[in-house]
């Protein structure tokens, strides 16, 4: 009989219990900014680069089309985003953010400042673990990529 490693011993479990508390520990410092998890990380993206497309925004969140496009449109409803035809290519739409979404962007260094207190990491420690998982997540990546793509 081949011996399965125990749940705690998975590097996948691991990841995901470490994503979910991730997520709860941001949740008391978004919520008064009416934002959710994902709606923050597209926030991030759209404040380093925009306007970007929804291909673009989806790329960079690592998110299909089917899961993006609710969540940019309870954004757009909330008014932190707009949606646009692209005027050089219509079948493209540009997403970027509004002013109440430009102006949260004034609140990310407490939400910063919140959670470095929460980390039980090391500065050091944590640089050398985002190096890790970025890496992680670039093979991952490349390792589901869809070769027909």
């Amino acid at each position: 009989m081949i011996a399965i490693p125990r749940l705690d011993q998975q590097l996948c479990f691991a990841l995901y219990s470490a994503s979910g508390l991730m997520t709860r520990l941001y949740r008391p410092l978004l919520d008064p900014l009416g934002l959710t998890y994902p709606q923050y990380l597209a926030m991030l993206a759209l404040w380093q680069r925009s306007p970007m497309t929804v291909g673009e925004l989806g790329e960079a969140l690592g998110l299909d089309s089917a899961t993006l496009t609710p969540l940019i449109k309870r954004m757009e409803a909330g008014g932190l985003v707009t949606r646009r035809r692209d005027a050089a290519d219509e079948r493209r739409v540009l997403v970027e953010p509004t002013a109440k979404g430009q102006a949260l962007r004034a609140n990310m260094k407490d939400v910063r400042a919140a959670l470095d207190c929460s980390m039980p990491l090391e500065r050091a420690e944590l640089k050398a673990l985002h190096g890790t998982l970025t890496r992680l997540v670039a093979g991952l990546r490349e390792a589901v990529a869809d070769p027909s793509e």
